[in-house]
C-alpha cells in the first residue's frame, strides 16, 4: 500500500526495531524522520536522521518543531526508543537508576506524546504507534523494572487511545517477544549489586543468550507496525510474531497456577531457589 505524502517520526532509529522500521515505512511511501540520541553510524538510509533524546524536553521540543517546519504535519509517530537492564534482582538497582529507565521507556514516551499530538489534533487526524512487548503483560523474575515500564506503557497506550479517538487520532501498541538488535548488547549493568543474586544473575544471563539465539528478525515487528498503521479500524494491542502470539493466547486462557509454573520452569527459578542455602527463622 503506498501511503505518499505522509510524514512519519520514528525513534530511536539509528538501529535494530527503530531503523528496520523506520526503512519499511519508507518503502511503503512514507517520508520519515527517524532519530537517535548519539550521531547515527554513517550509512545508506532512505530516511533522515535526527537528533533527539527522548528524556529532554528542549531536544523532543526541537525535533517535533523542525519537522512541523520542514512538512506542516505528523501522521504517525513510533515509539520505540528505549533500553533494559542486565539481569538483576530487582533490589539490585538503585532508585536513581530505576528513574532513569521508567525516564526513557515511559516517561521519554509521554515526551514525545505531548509534543506531537497537539499537530495531530489540528489535523484530525494521526497514527501513535509504541512499541511495547510481552512483558507488558507478562511478569519478567530478573528484569522487574524493565516489565515495569511495559505494563505502565500498556495501561498509557489504552488509556490515551480512548481519549484521543474523538480527534481522529489512533493508539496502538505492539508486543513482540525476542527479537534480534542489539538491545541485550548494550543492556545497562545494575548498579547496586548484591552477592545474594550472583547465581541468579549468571542463570539469567545465560538464559537470555540461549534465547536470542532464536530470536524473530526486527522486520517482523516492522511488518506490524506497517500493518497498524494503515489498518482502516487499528487495534490498540498487535503481538508480533509467532512465540508473541502464542503467550499472549496463554495469558488470557491459561489457568494463573499454570502459567506460574511454566514461567519459573523455563527460566529455571525453582532449580535456582533449591540451591540457595536455608537460614533458619528460630533457632534452638
Amino acid at each position: 500500500m503506498k501511503t505518499k505524502s505522509k510524514i512519519a517520526l520514528v525513534t530511536g532509529a539509528s538501529s535494530g526495531i527503530g531503523e528496520v522500521t523506520a526503512e519499511r515505512l519508507a518503502k511503503a511511501g512514507y517520508k520519515v524522520y527517524g532519530t537517535s540520541r548519539r550521531e547515527a553510524p554513517a550509512g545508506q538510509r532512505s530516511f533522515e536522521i535526527l537528533r533527539l533524546d527522548v528524556t529532554s524536553d528542549e531536544s523532543v521540543e526541537a525535533a517535533v518543531r523542525e519537522v512541523m517546519r520542514l512538512n506542516s504535519r505528523i501522521d504517525l509517530l513510533v515509539n520505540n526508543a528505549g533500553f533494559g537492564v542486565a539481569p538483576a534482582g530487582a533490589e539490585e538497582s538503585s532508585i536513581e537508576q530505576a528513574r532513569s529507565i521508567f525516564d526513557t521507556n515511559f516517561f521519554g514516551i509521554v515526551r514525545m506524546i505531548r509534543a506531537v499530538v497537539p499537530h495531530m489534533r489540528r489535523q484530525a487526524s494521526g497514527r501513535i504507534i509504541n512499541i511495547g512487548s510481552v512483558l507488558g503483560f507478562l511478569p519478567m523474575p530478573y528484569g522487574a523494572l524493565y516489565a515495569a515500564t511495559k505494563h505502565a506503557l500498556e495501561g498509557y497506550s489504552e488509556s490515551l487511545d480512548h481519549e484521543l479517538r474523538t480527534h481522529g487520532i489512533r493508539v496502538s501498541v505492539i508486543e513482540p517477544a525476542y527479537t534480534k538488535t542489539q538491545f541485550d548488547v548494550n543492556l545497562l549493568e545494575a548498579d547496586s549489586k548484591l552477592d545474594e543474586y550472583r547465581d541468579a544473575r549468571a542463570i539469567m544471563a545465560k538464559t537470555l543468550k540461549e534465547v536470542m539465539a532464536t530470536a524473530d528478525h526486527p522486520g517482523v515487528v516492522a511488518d506490524v507496525v506497517l500493518q497498524a498503521a494503515s489498518a482502516a479500524r487499528p487495534k490498540v494491542r498487535y503481538t508480533a510474531g509467532g512465540l508473541a502470539s502464542r503467550l499472549r493466547l496463554l495469558r488470557r486462557f491459561a489457568p494463573a497456577g499454570v502459567l506460574d509454573v511454566g514461567i519459573r520452569k523455563d527460566l529455571h527459578l525453582d532449580a535456582l531457589t533449591a540451591s540457595l542455602p536455608r537460614t533458619p527463622v528460630f533457632e534452638k
